[in-house]
């Protein structure tokens, strides 16, 4: 009995130290004689020791943050690119199997496919089209990394660093496109308004006493500030009308007194 009551104590405490807990966001990588025997889902799982032995892979998507990578571009301008990857593992199996340590490899990974990357476009490309080149990188760090048991889901370029002499050229180039634009829009105002007051001076030219109305209008627009000094130009015609009245007038003066 005794034989019994110990050998059932031992089996229950082989047991109990052989479960292991698997949880949710895990997949575990059974192996048996050193030998892959499966993947075990999450919750309780009996891995017998000795014989037996796993690896728990987390399934969720994690961020690997790819560090300043200094690069020339295909314009030789010196340039410090980062980014950040966000993967998660597809098959634990591959993850555990295929490759030694996945974080550090497709870290590394990453930092070489962007530094060749950044060498294959222009300064202007790269500032410009962030995200496409986010995307180069993402297809070629995923393809590469399918073996491995990993999905990419997503690169995001974090900063671009200039040298501080080229921070300035492009200053100095925004500030010159700016001013650019500022000339064309005040000079497309300027021909605007200058068809307009063409088209008004006609419009008043070919309505008799337009322009006299106009005037006056403008007179007494003027005269409701008592503070404005007017100085109003008599119209010609005015004139002529007056000479001819005192040529009219002398002449019938002369012959009064003949």
């Amino acid at each position: 009995m005794e034989i019994y009551y110990i050998s059932g104590i031992a089996v229950i405490v082989i047991i109990l130290v052989s479960i292991k807990q698997i949880n949710q966001y895990e997949r575990g990588v059974k192996f048996t004689f050193g030998k892959y025997t499966g993947i075990m889902d999450p919750g309780w799982r009996l891995v017998f020791p000795i014989f037996q032995f796993y690896k728990s892979v987390d399934m969720r998507v994690k961020a690997v943050d790819v560090p300043d990578q200094n690069a020339i571009t295909k314009d030789n301008v010196s340039v410090a690119v980062n980014a950040v990857i966000y993967y998660r593992v597809s098959s634990a199996e591959k993850a555990i199997l295929e490759v030694e340590n996945f974080f550090y490899a497709i870290s590394q990974y990453a930092q070489t496919t962007m530094r060749n990357i950044v060498g294959e476009v222009t300064l202007d490309e790269l500032l410009s089209g962030r995200e496409t080149i986010a995307n180069r990188i993402k297809e070629i760090v995923d393809k590469e990394t399918d073996a491995w048991g990993l999905k990419v889901n997503n690169v995001e370029l974090k900063d671009i660093k200039l040298p501080g002499t080229m921070e300035r050229t492009i200053a100095k180039q925004a500030e010159a496109e700016r001013e650019k634009r500022a000339v064309i829009i005040t000079s497309e105002g300027e021909l605007a308004a200058s068809q307009n007051i063409a088209r008004a001076a006609g419009t008043l030219a070919a309505s008799e006493g337009a322009l006299h109305l106009r005037t006056l209008q403008a007179i007494n627009d003027i005269s409701s500030d008592q503070s404005n000094t007017i100085v109003f130009t008599v119209p010609l015609e005015v004139l002529q009308a007056f000479t001819g009245f005192v040529k009219k007038s002398k002449q019938s003066g002369s012959e009064k007194i003949s």
